[in-house]
């Protein structure tokens, strides 16, 4: 009796080695068939140039971060239902990995998707691009973009999570991948079956009618000959290379600027990749992140400028900021107009306090009523009417200096928007202001959430950190007698090139309503 709990013990450890050691085990191929490469890595593919291209998304280009890419539908859990699901999903974790992969990943498609409204769900584009092009493989990418057309597939991914990426950033011409079931517009947690061979010979014999090809041209890139994926190509393809996950552990990460199309709007709160371990340290930081967020804004609307700096730094923010040895003229008693890019909406707070500014007040388009409730600083709200705002401007740079962000709303990568030229016609004194900010849990923006929480969000890191750079001053033409179209957008230009010099940032044309569109599928317009 008493080698019972031995022999408990034992058969426990037995149980355990025999469900992971599948997992892991390195099977051997028996042999390789004549239609496959005697070197099947990708990396030996030549001759991709005209071909189609069939390739696994997860097999062959990308590298997990996180075991089954639960980070993935973390992100879909937390951003679609908040803290709520989150703990939901992560208490599921450990039975996650108990039941092997496609159990699990129905438990995490079920847990993330169920109850999510289908037209609405605009995490796949909007969300997931940024943590998806940090998982691409640069050996893996290489491979893919050799074909003259490529067809990503995916026997894991609902294809609402991986199409837009694809299409959008790496230029996959066909995805398919699996769909999502729904009812009465709300997604039910539930998948269709497995990718088919039809599916994919349907969009084979399209391409190959458009271009009056034969079957010759057909290559495959997938996981394990022992897989599903490789059965299935096998059935289709003439070629196929296989990745295994010996190889996969070498990859590189792609460099941004090899992609074809850069990544500049992302939406979404979670700045960091929620791996399991940090999703538990997020979950775990949120109780003391929102006592830390009452002193942060205590201190700023309660206490001096000699209190509140010591105490802000002391709470984990930081503040860097340069400037440069200049006087600002004076001429009259008109104000200063600074011009920033628009990182948070706590830049204008940020400027005011740095650079010492009398009589602060600044200037935007659309302010939730908590923010303006909550604003140590005035704020005004412009109309969208450029003559109005132009009247309304002048007037206030009478008393008062002021503080605009002419790109009209945040961009979180190194990029400027297109800058208004409005403010290069109100004042003959402009002061370029360029500001960075850096996170690690919470991205201080949103395009399609609830933008009075945005301030919160930012406070709510443990490390905040923001970056000032006070430019030379720029003459306005406000006292010029130049007011020609070319002279104003002059202005405008030098200006954001200025900024964008100061930060590295790479200055772009793109408006507001380019950004809306991307993200929330609207121009962005608060009625």
């Amino acid at each position: 009796m008493n080698s019972t709990p031995f022999f408990v013990v034992k058969a426990l450890f037995l149980l355990f080695h025999r469900i992971f050691s599948k997992k892991f085990r390195r099977t051997a191929t028996a042999g390789v068939h004549q239609k496959y490469q005697k070197d099947p890595s990708p990396a030996k593919l030549s001759g991709g140039d005209g071909k189609v291209l069939i390739f696994t998304v997860e097999e062959a280009l990308l590298k997990p971060s996180s075991p089954y890419f639960f980070s993935y539908f973390m992100l879909v859990a937390f951003e679609a239902s908040g803290v709520i699901r989150a703990t939901a999903l992560l208490m599921s974790y450990p039975l996650i990995r108990l039941v092997g992969q496609e159990m699990g990943l129905k438990i995490m498609v079920m847990i993330s998707f169920i109850g999510v409204k289908k037209d609405n769900f605009r995490i796949g584009s909007s969300v997931l691009g940024k943590f998806l092009m940090n998982d691409v493989g640069l050996e893996g990418f290489e491979a893919v973009k050799k074909g003259r057309k490529r067809i990503g597939f995916s026997n894991f991914f609902p294809q609402v999570m991986i199409e837009s990426f694809l299409r959008d950033y790496l230029e996959v011409e066909e995805v398919v991948g699996r769909e999502l079931k729904a009812f009465c517009g709300y997604f039910v947690g539930l998948m269709e079956p497995k990718v088919k061979a039809s599916s994919l010979s349907h969009l084979i014999q399209e391409q190959q009618q458009e271009h009056e090809e034969q079957n010759g041209n057909l290559i495959g890139i997938c996981g394990s000959q022992m897989g599903y994926d490789f059965q299935l190509l096998s059935s289709i393809c003439n070629e196929i290379y296989t990745v295994s996950e010996a190889d996969k552990k070498k990859w590189k990460t792609l460099p941004i600027d090899k992609l074809p199309k850069p990544l500049i709007f992302h939406d979404g709160r979670l700045a960091l990749n929620p791996t399991p371990l940090d999703t538990l340290a997020v979950l775990t930081w949120l109780p003391f992140a929102l006592v830390l967020v009452f002193i942060r804004i205590f201190a700023y609307i309660c206490l001096p400028y000699n209190l509140c700096v010591p105490i802000s730094a002391f709470s984990g923010m930081h503040l860097t900021v340069l400037i440069p040895v200049e006087k600002i003229k004076t001429n009259d008693n008109r104000g200063c107009l600074y011009v920033c890019n628009h990182r948070t909406l706590l830049d204008p707070l940020y400027i005011s306090a740095a650079l010492r500014i009398k009589n602060p007040l600044a200037v935007t388009y659309s302010l939730s009523p908590v923010s303006e409730f909550f604003s140590p600083i005035r704020t005004v709200r412009l109309t969208r009417n450029r003559d109005r705002d132009a009247t309304l401007m002048k007037r206030l740079l009478s008393n008062d200096n002021l503080i605009i962000c002419p790109e009209g709303t945040t961009c979180r990568e190194p990029y400027l928007l297109r800058f208004s030229p409005l403010f290069s016609e109100i004042s003959e004194r402009i002061v370029p202001v360029a500001n960075d900010t850096h996170v690690t849990m919470f991205y201080g923006t949103s395009a399609s959430g609830f933008k009075c929480f945005d301030p919160f969000f930012f406070l709510m890191n443990p490390s905040p950190s923001y970056t000032i750079k006070k430019l030379g001053m720029v003459d306005g033409l406000f006292a010029s007698h130049d007011d020609t179209n070319s002279a104003k957008f002059d202005v405008a230009n030098w200006v954001q090139s200025e900024i964008g010099k100061a930060l590295k940032f790479e200055c772009t044309k793109l408006t507001r309503r380019d950004k809306y569109l991307i993200l929330a599928g609207n121009e962005g317009i608060v009625h």
